[in-house]
Order: C-alpha cells, then sequence, then structure tokens
C-alpha cells in the first residue's frame, strides 16, 4: 500500500546517457551515487567498501585517481565489484586514459584542465573507445581564472558559463556521451546554478552540494539544495557529501528521494517523535526495526505510533502499522485494517515477520 503523493513532480527531460550498466537521464530514475575515501591503491579496503555502498542502495561510486598507481588499480577493483565506477579525474589527461582502458564507465573531469586540445582528444577517444561517459564537473572552488576575472566571484552566471565552455570542448570532438554538474558548498548558489543551466541544455544533470560539512549539517544542507531542485523536477542522479562514512551518503540520497515520492526501495518508516501519551518506547523502537529492517529493499511503507490520536490514521495508509495501547496491549495493522492485538515485548519480533512476510509477498506477485 502507497500512500498517494499530494504532488507528482514532473521531471524536466534529458538526454538519456549510459554510465556502464546504469542509464541516467531521460525517464529513467533518479540515480544515487557516493565517493570512496579509501586508498584507490589499497585494492582490498576499496573494493569492501565499494560493496558496502552498494548494499546501501548506491547505483553509482566514484573512485579517485590521483596517479598512475591508482588508476591502472582500477583495473583489478572493476573486476570485483557489480557496480559502474567513475573515475575521479583532476589534471593530467593520461590518468583519464588509463582510467577508462582499466574499465572505469565514466570519467570525472574539466577539460579546460586537462590541457591543450591534443591531450583533450585522447581523452575523448580513450573514452569513445571503451564506452565511457564524461562528468563535466564544474566547482565553485575551482574556476577557471579568467571567468573568475570576468564576474570577479563565484557565481552562477559563472559557474554556468565554465560547463558550457567545457562542453563545448567536447561537444567540438563529436563527444556528447556526457553529464554535468555546477557544484558549491552555498546552497543558494547551486540551486541558481543548476536553475540556469537546466533551461539552457538538455543533458542530464548531476547534482551536489558539494563540501557540505558533516553528518548533520550536510544532510540539511544536501535535503535543502537537492530537495529545492528535484521538486522543481531538475536532476537526474545525485551525490550527498559529507564528511563521514559515505554508506551514510548513500542512506541520505535514497531518504531525500523517497520523500519526495521519486525512489522507492526498502521500508519506508513513519513514525511519532513520542510523548507522554506513548504506550511503548517509539524512538527505541524505530530505531531497532531501521537495524532489522535495512535488509529489506522491497518497498514497504510502516507506521509506528506510539498512541492512537494519530496511530489508527497513520495505519490506514500503510502496509504494516502498530499504534500503542493502553497496559502494553498495541494494535497491529496490515494493509490498514485491524489484524490484532501485540505486546510490547512481542512487538519489535512480530513487525518484522510481518513486514519481511509483505516483502515477500510483493516480491513473488
Amino acid at each position: 500500500m502507497s500512500i498517494r503523493p499530494f504532488r507528482d513532480i514532473k521531471r524536466r527531460k534529458t538526454k538519456e546517457i549510459n554510465v556502464g550498466k546504469v542509464k541516467v537521464g531521460g525517464n529513467n530514475p533518479i540515480s544515487v551515487q557516493s565517493m570512496t575515501n579509501t586508498r584507490t591503491t589499497d585494492i582490498k579496503a576499496t573494493i569492501k567498501q565499494i560493496n558496502e555502498i552498494q548494499s546501501e542502495g548506491a547505483d553509482i561510486v566514484r573512485v579517485s585517481c590521483p596517479d598512475e598507481l591508482s588508476s591502472k588499480a582500477l583495473k583489478e577493483i572493476v573486476r570485483h565489484v557489480d557496480i559502474p565506477i567513475v573515475a575521479d579525474i583532476h589534471f593530467h589527461y593520461k590518468r583519464a586514459i588509463e582510467a577508462a582502458e582499466s574499465g572505469a564507465s565514466c570519467l570525472r573531469i574539466n577539460p579546460g584542465n586537462i590541457g591543450n586540445i591534443k591531450r583533450i582528444k585522447e581523452v575523448v577517444k580513450a573514452a569513445s573507445d571503451n564506452n565511457c561517459s564524461i562528468r563535466v564537473g564544474v566547482n565553485a572552488g575551482s574556476l577557471e581564472k579568467d571567468i573568475l576575472e570576468k564576474f570577479r566571484e563565484p557565481c552562477p552566471e559563472a559557474l554556468v558559463e565554465s560547463a558550457l565552455r567545457n562542453v563545448k570542448i567536447l561537444e567540438d570532438e563529436n563527444f556528447n556521451n556526457l553529464k554535468i554538474s555546477v557544484k558549491s558548498s552555498d546552497v543558494f548558489l547551486s540551486i541558481q546554478a543548476y536553475r540556469q543551466l537546466s533551461k539552457i541544455t538538455n543533458y542530464p544533470l548531476h547534482l551536489g552540494i558539494t563540501e557540505a560539512g558533516g553528518f548533520i549539517p550536510g544532510s540539511i544542507k544536501s535535503s535543502i539544495g537537492l530537495g529545492t531542485l528535484l521538486l522543481d523536477g531538475i536532476g537526474d542522479t545525485i551525490r550527498i557529501s559529507l564528511s563521514d562514512d559515505p554508506v551514510k551518503e548513500v542512506k541520505i540520497g535514497n531518504e531525500i528521494l523517497k520523500s519526495l515520492n521519486l525512489r522507492e526501495r526498502g521500508v519506508r518508516i513513519i513514525s511519532c517523535p513520542s510523548c507522554a501519551r506513548q504506550g511503548f518506547q517509539v524512538i527505541e523502537t524505530v530505531k531497532v526495526l531501521e537495524q532489522k529492517l535495512s535488509h529489506i529493499k522491497t518497498p514497504i511503507t510502516l507506521s509506528v505510533i506510539g498512541c492512537v490520536v494519530n496511530g489508527p490514521g497513520e495505519a490506514a495508509m500503510t502496509d504494516v502499522g502498530i499504534t500503542g495501547g493502553n497496559k502494553g496491549n498495541n494494535m497491529l495493522y496490515l494493509s490498514g485494517i485491524q489484524s490484532e492485538k501485540v505486546s510490547t515485548n512481542d512487538m519489535i519480533d512480530k513487525v518484522v515477520s510481518e513486514v519481511e512476510k509483505k516483502a515477500f509477498e510483493i516480491e513473488n506477485s
């Protein structure tokens, strides 16, 4: 049972490209990305982190390739993971060529930083020969000198001009298998840059608030910035940039999309903040349920409400619901209908069992 969205978001139509097996743009689902923070040359640790990021629900993972050993390590890494890898390249064109030849599905570059046209042609050829897309990544902290001199400071117009300049470099080489990002750590600057860019290009856009900060401030800044753009129908793939575990980036990214009804994956828990009316400890119950239900990937809604004020109403709109009652007699709801009373001691096991049962039914229907 899914909640009917009050507002359907009309997404901006963009060109479809491939990042390995993941299609980005067009009518495809918005993909979630993260980036490893291990040393790429530590192949075992990098593979482990990539698998953890994928397990949390990422569709694409970016890996930094700052030197030759790192770009060539991709060849072994790619053999042991089942998710498209984006090679993060800065300045040295040979790293981009090596990454493409090592199996990267996409190159994140700023063509203006790569060097002369001859070098750019070599990178484009390597990308084309290896079925590798390119992300033109513009960042407010690393704009070209002449653009900064023209606009005097990073601003939306400066980011957009940089993006268009670098896109044209690739288009002049007849390369169109690309997506664009115009990131800043400033939420308002980022929003305006993406809005302006979306009006003048149909390439897929990769959304992000770069260097957003630690877990709480970074999640809030990203939610405001990306949420605003996504509500406008802008964005084809996203990355939450946190000074924290990359796995958490994926979790926040998925939650943003789920909150906007743009993605359905896993259990969506609707829960109250708790108060003196609660029939059981809501906060601790939700924490335990989040952990015990994290393995479920099937879209399911679960309401966990501490009392009967809002409990029955929320349960009427979810697949499984539990509402607190007097003396530990809590009411279980299945598909919005009262099912049975469940004691607080048995409640978590019963809810987990019913959610797993519902997931099995959906998967095999």
